[in-house]
């Protein structure tokens, strides 16, 4: 246990056999239940477990649903056991590119209560990223800044699975629309800020080895890209149709629906196609308005994260 918090280790494993155990072995001792999601591996990853002997440890096998569900599947598991204690579930890779002892890092800011879902970050750590290859270090950048703007809020290592989230965060969670596969760091970002759960970003140790990633690139863009795209917007829309509509959500929403406009010429307002006759092309518009309204998102998960965070005061007292 870390202060009144029990704390959980989920591992999402696949043909880990070269890690799995060394990955286990090497958890704080601080940590009260390990749950290894064997997520049809064909490979010995599941004889390794069984050869491994402790109480917290705990096994559970699925079919190859993805690395988003077996996540999910920890979760519940913790949650399902727990029940009303109050705990920190923390995920941790089975390839070994997590290093243990910057698990404390994540835990402080939930245990402060100064944060719901603690992200690490590599790009922030004194060691940086050089060991990591060139090709994820510039995907982990583009897809940053694409989940900045569907999230409302700025993050700079959006693909970075070593996170430790709080049990107020998994109570709330959706459980039935949740991400299964990659992407699902992306998914949880946009979902934390439409619930106005805070984020903090904590420095952690970029690891790489032999270890073999089983994305498929372009297949993976394309998925990850279009899901960002709609839940950023359901995320923004979803708060004009709620109380937490404030000036910054009315005004983010008009200026994203102005871009989209911008792009459609049949609906075109007078004051954009004088636009264009003054040789400004409609994707410039919309990258403007875009930027607005990006600058607007920002204010309006501000103050989600404030209305939340004023009406669990208030059930307090």
């Amino acid at each position: 246990m870390k202060g009144d918090y029990c704390i959980g280790v989920v591992i999402p494993a696949r043909n880990e056999e070269l890690f799995i155990r060394e990955v286990i072995e090497s958890l704080p001792a601080y940590v009260d239940a390990i749950v290894v999601i064997n997520d049809g591996s064909v490979d010995g990853t599941k004889s390794i477990l069984e050869q491994i002997s402790t109480p917290k440890l705990h096994v559970i096998e699925l079919d190859g649903e993805g690395v988003g569900a077996a996540i999910d599947t920890g979760h519940q598991f913790l949650l399902d056991n727990w029940g009303s204690k109050k705990f920190i579930s923390v995920v941790v890779a089975g390839d070994g590119q997590m290093n243990p002892e910057d698990m404390e890092g994540l835990l402080h800011p939930i245990l402060a209560r100064q944060a719901d879902h603690v992200k690490g970050d590599r790009f922030l750590h004194p060691k940086g990223v050089q060991n990591m290859p060139k090709h994820r270090r510039i995907a982990s950048r583009v897809l940053s800044v694409l989940t900045t703007l569907a999230a409302g809020q700025s993050i700079s290592d959006s693909q970075c699975g070593y996170t430790a989230t709080s049990c107020e965060v998994l109570r709330q969670w959706n459980w039935n629309r949740s991400w299964r596969g990659y992407g699902y760091p992306n998914y949880w970002l946009i979902q934390m800020s439409k619930l106005g759960f805070r984020i903090q970003h904590i420095p952690v140790e970029s690891i790489y080895g032999d270890e073999v990633s089983g994305i498929r690139r372009f297949r993976f863009f394309i998925q990850v890209g279009i899901m960002m795209v709609r839940e950023h917007h359901r995320r923004n829309f979803s708060w004009l149709l709620s109380r937490q509509i404030t000036p910054h959500t009315l005004f983010a929403s008009i200026a994203y629906l102005i871009g989209w406009i911008a792009l459609i010429p049949a609906i075109s307002t007078d004051f954009e196609r004088e636009l264009v006759e003054r040789g400004i092309a409609p994707i410039f518009i919309t990258i403007a308005a875009w930027a607005v309204a990006h600058v607007f998102d920002r204010g309006a998960t501000r103050t989600v994260q404030e209305l939340r965070l004023n009406a669990k005061a208030r059930q307090k007292t």
